[in-house]
C-alpha cells in the first residue's frame, strides 16, 4: 500500500536558476528568459532578457522564510503568527502559492531527503 505524502511536510528550496533581491521589505525575483522561444521573442518582439517579478507583502514574507530547512507546515505557523486572521484561509492559500512557485520553477521541494 502506498503512503500518501502530506504537502505540509514538503520542504521548499529556492532554485538557483534565478536571482532575487529585496528592497524595502519586498522581494523581486529576476528570471532570465533563456531558450529558443524566448530568444525569438527578444529578437522580434523586443521582449526583455530578464523578467522582474515583484512579490507582494505576503509573498515576500513567505519567500524570506524559505531556507531549505523549514517545511510548508512550519512556514504556515510563522505566517499565522505574523498575520493572524488576515492570513486566512491559511493552508489553502499557502499551498496554492507554493504550487505556483514550483510551477514557475522558482522553488523545488524536498521530502524525506529526496528532491521531488
Amino acid at each position: 500500500m502506498s503512503k500518501k505524502k502530506n504537502f505540509l511536510d514538503f520542504v521548499p528550496v529556492i532554485s538557483s536558476q534565478n536571482t532575487w533581491s529585496e528592497n524595502e521589505g519586498k522581494v523581486t525575483i529576476h528570471m532570465a528568459n533563456k531558450g529558443f522561444y524566448p530568444w525569438l521573442a527578444q529578437t522580434f518582439f523586443k521582449r526583455p532578457k530578464v523578467s522582474h517579478i515583484d512579490l507582494d507583502e505576503y509573498g515576500s514574507f513567505i519567500w524570506k522564510q524559505i531556507d531549505g530547512e523549514k517545511n510548508v507546515g512550519e512556514i504556515a505557523l510563522i505566517l499565522k503568527e505574523k498575520y493572524g486572521d488576515n492570513a486566512e484561509p491559511l493552508y489553502n492559500r499557502l499551498v496554492k502559492y507554493m504550487q505556483i512557485l514550483r510551477n514557475n520553477r522558482f522553488v523545488y521541494f524536498k521530502y524525506q531527503g529526496k528532491t521531488i
